[in-house]
């Protein structure tokens, strides 16, 4: 707008109006107030930087509102200038007035304004069709002038292609040649430049390739089998390492490196991908797990202890081989020593799965393989050799056995040993009760005693030996050879050799075996026992004869000696003190039944002689107690065929057994004194009698501290007594001697006197408990709680009246 312009638009005011001048210095002063408003206002919502990102918005309403204030002013003046005449308060009143028209006419010059730009613009878009028309036809035209070069395009192609074919047909013509000769290369195993020959035609063959526009020429074809050719021959020197690193390694790093030089190799050509890198090391896997684990080398029965050994000496030798020979002409990242390691674990492993899936193990093949995995694996002797990196550590990898595997074993291992021993304590257990119908009395040792063919069984026989395994053996040690089940050995040294030799294994397999070994010797001790009843019952029944029936118990009580004097040998050092309590309970279940039956006989000698006493034949003549004596002495003679201390434990319970019966026969009643003189008579029958055992038991070899015969004496005290009166007395003393008389058979032995009345019978009856207590003494034996005594008259125990 020029200054004509702008002069034009200010009003004029008349001469002598109070309005402000032209300067309009109010408007001056409300400008400067409404800057100096607006840069508070400005500074006081500014002051925050994040504030500053609305800062546009801000302009934009501001830009609005000026905008919108002109055009009312602009309205305002345009209306005040036909009321210039009056005064300057009617003009401002005008304006005030007519302000809301103003924003109208704003607002439609706004409207006009958009209807303007839309008319251009719709003449822009009009321009831009025809444009677009324009050249959409000149494109049809061209597609049509394309259409009639295709030929000529096509022969342009034709003539490229003939042009690549007449430069490379010299080199095409040399392909089938060239093929021919890499597959001689391969065959000489020169590997590397076989893959040179094989590089340069796959390269002319990418040359010929795109030019033709991927035609594939049959030139090419025998190419694919010429790789796979090459591809074999570097499987196959790698599936030979181990030997190749011995013998040639030079072919080894050539076809190490054509795996490599082939793996870093990206063709143009829309080719499978080879990868002989990939196949190299597998066929080095491979070939590592036939050489020392094909399936024609699994070890047969039997054989599993030499075949461990070739192991224990192959493994560390193939795995320093590969760190000194192999392991340098491979990449550092092929990490030979570990590969081999792995995979001799695995294979080795898997080995061992198929060979617990065949047929069972021996108990020898079971140890073996046990204490071969366990120990020697891992040891200093294999893979746990300080000769060999870290790189061949194993330990961290899955264990050859399982935990079901180890407990397969360990079941075989231990069942086959109970079968033989349980065989074998059977065969010697028959052998001994073919011998018991014997006329011959059993055999004797070197020392006298009785002896028989069943602990030259269970406790030392000889024989050919049916097996033995050897443990592995280390560098610079002697050969250990254990012997499984040999019969040239004791039967309890080959169960504790068994105990002894499964500790070299684990805890629990040594657990097992001791607990095998004390089932089966309990079962054997168990079988025997029931034996020796049914040989006795037989023998008491007369089912069988048996002519040498005490000398046979005899031998079986040396053979319990024997057996507990070798028990101990089953309980190995550490183990549990109450392991062997079940054995010995079973072998002093065997003595006592054994001495049961030993005195049953010697009973079955006694009692018709027992009869008879006592009587007046027995008052008067020592015949009876002689011929007791002599059946006794028959019998007891043989008691010196038995070792000690069963030979004085037999000869103990005989003499008990012999005035046990001598005292059954007092408590009979079978014999009433009838005087003084009879009362004498009787009590030196008694001192007789104990005297005269006395000396039969001596001679036989019994100690007298360990004799029952001083009983009689007690008695023959009772029946000496001349004055009844004093038998309370001599009741208390009995009873301090022996705490365990009753007063039936006190009752028994004054019914013996004759002479002692109803009133002196219960005063030396109630003597028993009005006398002091009988003192405790140690190993004091019981005898008339053994002896039953009859049963009191009635007149002995109730008070006088018509029945007494």
């Amino acid at each position: 707008m020029d200054s004509a312009t702008k002069d034009e638009m200010q009003p004029s005011l008349p001469p002598g109006s109070s309005c402000p001048g032209p300067g309009w210095p109010e408007q001056e002063r409300a400008e400067r107030l409404a800057r100096g408003a607006a840069l508070k206002w400005a500074s006081g919502v500014f002051y925050r930087p994040e504030q500053l990102a609305r800062l546009g918005q801000y302009r934009s309403r501001e830009v609005q509102r000026t905008c919108s204030l002109e055009a009312r002013i602009k309205v305002g003046i345009s209306q005040g200038k036909g009321v210039l005449g009056t005064g300057c308060r009617t003009g401002q009143a005008s304006l005030a007035a007519s302000l809301p028209q103003s924003v109208v006419q704003s607002y439609l010059e706004g409207v006009k304004t958009g209807v303007w730009q839309l008319a251009q613009a719709s003449e822009a878009v009009q321009g831009a069709r025809e444009a677009l028309g324009q050249a959409h036809g000149l494109l049809q035209g061209t597609a049509e002038a394309m259409q009639t070069l295709r030929p000529l395009r096509e022969q342009v192609a034709q003539h490229k292609q003939l042009q690549v074919l007449s430069q490379l047909l010299p080199r095409l013509w040399a392909v089938p040649a060239t093929v021919a000769h890499a597959r001689s290369l391969i065959d000489a195993r020169q590997l590397l430049e076989a893959y040179v020959c094989l590089r340069e035609l796959e390269q002319l063959q990418e040359e010929t390739w795109a030019p033709l526009g991927g035609l594939e020429l049959p030139v090419f074809e025998g190419l694919g089998p010429l790789a796979e050719a090459l591809g074999q021959a570097v499987e196959a020197a790698a599936g030979a390492a181990g030997q190749l690193a011995r013998e040639d390694p030079a072919q080894l790093v050539a076809a190490v490196r054509v795996a490599e030089v082939d793996a870093g190799y990206t063709a143009s050509l829309e080719l499978a991908p080879r990868d002989w890198r990939q196949r190299c090391l597998q066929a080095l896997q491979e070939g590592l797990d036939r050489t020392h684990f094909g399936t024609p080398l699994l070890p047969q029965p039997g054989a599993l202890a030499g075949w461990l050994e070739a192991l224990r000496v192959a493994l560390p030798a193939e795995l320093s081989i590969a760190e000194a020979l192999v392991a340098p002409c491979c990449p550092p990242y092929y990490k030979v020593v570990q590969l081999w390691a792995h995979t001799l674990h695995s294979g080795l492993r898997r080995c061992l799965q198929q060979l617990l899936g065949g047929p069972e193990l021996g108990a020898a093949d079971a140890f073996t393989l046990l204490h071969w995995v366990l120990h020697v694996y891992l040891g200093p002797e294999m893979m746990g050799s300080l000769e060999l990196g870290p790189e061949a550590d194993v330990s961290q990898l899955e264990p050859l056995l399982t935990p079901e595997n180890i407990e397969q074993l360990e079941a075989t291992f231990v069942a086959q040993i109970q079968a033989n021993v349980t065989q074998w304590l059977q065969k010697a257990l028959d052998g001994e009760v073919a011998e018991w119908n014997r006329e011959q009395e059993p055999g004797t040792d070197s020392s006298g005693f009785y002896h028989s063919p069943m602990p030259a069984i269970v406790l030392q026989v000889g024989g050919k030996r049916p097996g033995r395994w050897e443990a592995p053996r280390g560098k610079g040690e002697e050969k250990r050879t254990w012997t499984l089940l040999m019969t040239t050995r004791c039967c309890l040294q080959i169960l504790e050799e068994n105990i002894r030799v499964s500790s070299l294994v684990s805890k629990s397999l040594q657990l097992r075996v001791q607990g095998m070994a004390l089932s089966e010797l309990g079962t054997f001790l168990r079988s025997f026992s029931d034996a020796l009843i049914r040989f006795s019952r037989d023998h008491a029944r007369g089912e069988t004869m048996a002519p040498r029936y005490v000398p046979y118990l005899l031998a079986t009580l040396n053979h319990q000696s024997a057996l507990s004097s070798s028990v101990s040998v089953l309980q190995p050092d550490g183990a549990a003190s109450g392991a062997l309590a079940p054995v010995e309970t079973a072998l002093d279940e065997l003595q006592r039944r054994i001495c049961r039956l030993v005195l049953e006989a010697l009973l079955a000698e006694l009692q018709p002689l027992f009869a008879a006493l006592p009587s007046r034949r027995w008052l008067s003549s020592p015949e009876l107690l002689d011929n007791v004596c002599e059946r006794t002495a028959h019998v007891c003679q043989d008691f010196r065929r038995v070792r000690n201390p069963a030979a004085q434990l037999l000869l103990a319970e005989a003499e008990r057994t012999v005035v046990l019966q001598y005292l059954r026969a007092l408590m009979q009643g079978r014999l009433v004194c009838r005087g003084a003189d009879e009362r004498t008579q009787a009590a030196e029958r008694l001192q007789h009698d104990a005297a005269q055992l006395r000396e039969l038991f001596l001679g036989l070899g019994l100690e007298e501290s360990v004799q029952c015969a001083p009983v009689l004496l007690a008695l023959r005290d009772l029946l000496n007594l001349r004055d009844p009166v004093l038998l309370g007395l001599e009741v208390a003393g009995l009873r301090q001697k022996f705490p365990d008389v009753s007063e039936d058979h006190v009752s028994a032995l004054l019914d013996l006197r004759g002479d002692v009345s109803r009133e002196q019978r219960l005063a030396a009856l109630s003597s028993l408990q009005a006398g002091p207590q009988p003192s405790p003494s140690a190993g004091r034996r019981a005898l008339f709680s053994l002896v039953p005594a009859p049963a009191p008259a009635l007149s002995s125990c109730l008070p006088s009246g018509p029945c007494s």
